[in-house]
């Protein structure tokens, strides 16, 4: 967006105190399993050999290359990837694969006749059926639940670890893992004795009202692990995300937590950076993941339930849990981006699996438009550029989004103006207005340059006409690619910058004109292409690696 000369920053706002162990924390701010697969198509082999498939990291090697081959996950339309992705893909398989032709070698497994039952609208050669028979080899099964409270006893759970260890009163009633404030109003947690990098996590929990709690993933003394807040007080947040302060506020999780009944939560934590996805009672609650480059965050740790000490909770108040259960998972779970030597990503069948998709191929610039059918942009190299001449002021997708998790890279020469479209109305007005724009703007020159002043919101990261980046060190030098990931569902919007979180704010409690519940709920995500003319080069801004999730 051109900046002005005028504007507003954001309003003041402030969370609830501290969500660590004490009474304030510090800091503010469609495939059966592996073995089913073995017995239908080797229904001969032992069952140690059934047993034995489960997992093996051989037929998961086939089945990434089968997958990475396609460019698809289970899901969607097959295509053939590039010569250097397929070489890439091949080389990891632990035996030959030639001339597309697979050479399964066992001696007590040789290739069993193959029958494949297919929709008639899918048409694949034979030697890609080939291949989608092997990967159902490859997946194997998740690790087995594993109970790890017995009910009984706290074997195999500690007070001592983490980063909030406290004086909390731990104690087992009526066969549930109890907490009570300790001493003065003492909050505090109590953790596994193991240590747990990629799990999903079951449990039945119920809390006295009011009063605080919650559930802490890879805990560690001297990195910062994640709390799923289970805090049911006035004005608390069930289903939120923090970490020495607020990454995902759920401010209507609250209302959806029975009063008085045990209410069973499912935590999923994946990845690097975190994935965490909570679901509530059979409904998904939350699904958040932190920012790239968030290398503050353990990679593996302890997993705590909490009692966060809150002054004047009634006498009596506690928190209960029970069928506590765990299963760990691959150690590659969690990951959705692979990235070749320049930079260029592609989507692991995980992301597919979840609804991760491309929005840009490298290639051409299908599935866009550029605004009055004028020009300006280009497809080259897996990059879009976006040209000093041409006569298109943005460029937009083709179709339309509300909810989403959205991740580029870009990168921008001296003077560069430009910005991101968030659900603008395709059918008129200003795009930064009708929906909203994040800016991107060459910061270190612009002032000078010009000899204008800058409102906070105009520099890069800034929520345009509103919100200022929180964060004034984020971008990186000119030449040198950002990464921004946005997640905007309803209201609320997150933004980060190179794995900095600039701002998690409520629209329709920011400045702007016109508000933010009086624009279009969805639109089209666009790319501003503004450029100056004290611009070098024939081209000035670079996107990449475009890619959104519905949410």
């Amino acid at each position: 967006m051109m900046p002005r000369r005028s504007g507003s920053g954001m309003k003041g706002r402030s969370g609830p105190a501290g969500r660590g162990g004490g009474r304030s924390a510090p800091g503010a701010g469609g495939l059966l399993a592996g073995e089913a697969r073995h017995r239908r198509v080797c229904p001969g082999a032992s069952q140690a050999a059934h047993r034995r498939q489960r997992g093996s990291r051989r037929f998961r090697a086939c089945r990434d290359f089968h997958h990475g081959l396609l460019g698809c996950g289970g899901g969607g339309e097959p295509r053939i990837l590039p010569s250097r992705r397929r070489d890439r893909l091949r080389s990891r398989l632990p035996f030959p694969h030639r001339r597309g032709a697979v050479r399964f070698e066992s001696a007590t497994h040789p290739m069993p006749p193959i029958a494949i039952m297919m929709p008639t609208s899918i048409q694949l050669v034979s030697v890609l059926s080939l291949l989608g028979v092997l990967s159902a080899f490859a997946a194997g099964d998740d690790g087995e639940w594993v109970t790890i409270f017995d009910g009984e006893s706290l074997d195999g759970w500690v007070t001592e670890g983490g980063r909030y260890d406290g004086d909390a009163d731990w104690s087992i009633e009526a066969g549930a893992l109890t907490g009570r404030e300790g001493s003065g109003g003492s909050g505090g947690l109590i953790y596994t004795a193991k240590k747990y990098r990629n799990f999903e996590l079951e449990l039945d929990t119920t809390i006295t009202y009011p009063f605080d709690s919650g559930i802490f993933v890879r805990m560690t003394p001297d990195k910062r692990g994640a709390q799923v807040t289970i805090d049911y007080r006035p004005g608390g947040e069930v289903g939120g995300i923090y970490s020495d302060g607020w990454f995902f506020h759920n401010p209507d999780g609250a209302a959806k937590f029975t009063r008085d009944e045990w209410n069973h939560f499912k935590v999923r934590c994946v990845g690097e950076p975190m994935h965490l996805t909570v679901w509530m009672n059979g409904d998904l609650l939350t699904d958040y993941r932190f920012p790239e480059e968030s290398g503050a965050f353990a990679q593996e740790g302890l997993i705590g339930l909490q009692v966060h000490g809150s002054p004047g909770a009634p006498e009596g108040s506690n928190v209960k849990f029970k069928h506590i259960r765990v299963r760990e998972l691959p150690a590659d779970a969690g990951t959705y981006f692979e990235s070749d030597e320049a930079g260029l990503a592609a989507l692991t069948d995980e992301a597919r699996a979840i609804g991760w998709t491309a929005l840009f191929d490298g290639e051409s610039l299908a599935g866009w438009e550029a605004a009055g059918g004028g020009t300006g942009f280009r497809a080259q190299d897996g990059v879009m550029q976006f040209l000093v001449a041409g006569d298109s002021p943005y460029i937009m997708t083709a179709k339309d989004y509300r909810d989403f998790h959205l991740r580029l890279d870009f990168k921008i020469a001296r003077m560069a103006n430009s910005g991101l479209f968030l659900r603008a109305d395709r059918k008129g007005g200003d795009p930064a207005y009708s929906g909203c724009e994040i800016q991107i703007l060459d910061d270190f020159n612009w002032e000078t340059v010009t000899d204008s002043k800058l409102a906070p919101y105009q520099f890069t990261g800034g929520l345009y006409g509103s919100v200022p980046p929180g964060v004034k060190d984020a971008l990186k030098p000119l030449g040198e690619w950002n990464t921004y990931d946005i997640v905007y569902q309803g209201r609320r919007i997150c933004v980060a910058l190179n794995g900095k979180v600039l701002y998690d704010v409520d629209t329709h409690e920011v400045p702007g004109e016109p508000k933010f519940a009086d624009r279009v709920p969805a639109g089209f995500i666009g790319m501003q292409r503004h450029a100056p003319g004290q611009v070098e080069g024939e081209a000035y801004a670079w996107f990449r690696n475009i890619f959104i999730r519905e949410l």
